[in-house]
């Protein structure tokens, strides 16, 4: 049974040429980078909190040197305040090599993929699915917002 090609609005058309396996792989490799996306989103969470974490260590330290355990405070300070998280990195770097590296190559490469295969068009896959699934002329079921 040939698949329905028609799409919510031109630009999630599909150029003639694409098939439904470019198609297909083309929504995966979608797929793939909006899970790094939320990798990134989880990356910054883990860098605001072990930030916030290290700053939490200065009242730890001045609670520990009031109620007289001096030796424990030291050692929180010496061996917890600033430390790295990596060797040689805090996450403020872990992050800046991540977006400058693996990050941005997913996206260029994501991109190049779309460019090269279709014209540049984004989520082929999903504007198919959506006009398939949709119920034509049922509110909450529009095709775009002008419709």
């Amino acid at each position: 049974m040939a698949r329905d090609h028609r799409s919510v609005d031109d630009e999630h058309s599909r150029p003639e040429r694409v098939d439904d396996t470019t198609v297909e792989a083309l929504g995966e490799l979608s797929k793939a980078l909006e899970t790094i996306h939320r990798v990134r989103g989880h990356l910054y969470s883990a860098h605001q909190l072990v930030g916030g974490a290290d700053l939490t260590l200065d009242r730890v330290i001045e609670l520990l040197r009031q109620a007289g355990h001096d030796e424990v405070a030291n050692r929180v300070e010496r061996e917890l305040l600033g430390r790295n998280v990596l060797p040689g990195r805090w996450t403020f770097q872990i992050m800046e090599e991540f977006d400058d590296g693996y990050y941005a190559t997913f996206q260029e490469v994501e991109r190049y993929a779309r460019e090269t295969l279709a014209d540049g068009r984004r989520h082929l896959y999903e504007a198919e699915m959506k006009q398939r699934r949709r119920t034509p002329g049922m509110p909450g079921h529009e095709a775009t917002p002008q419709e």
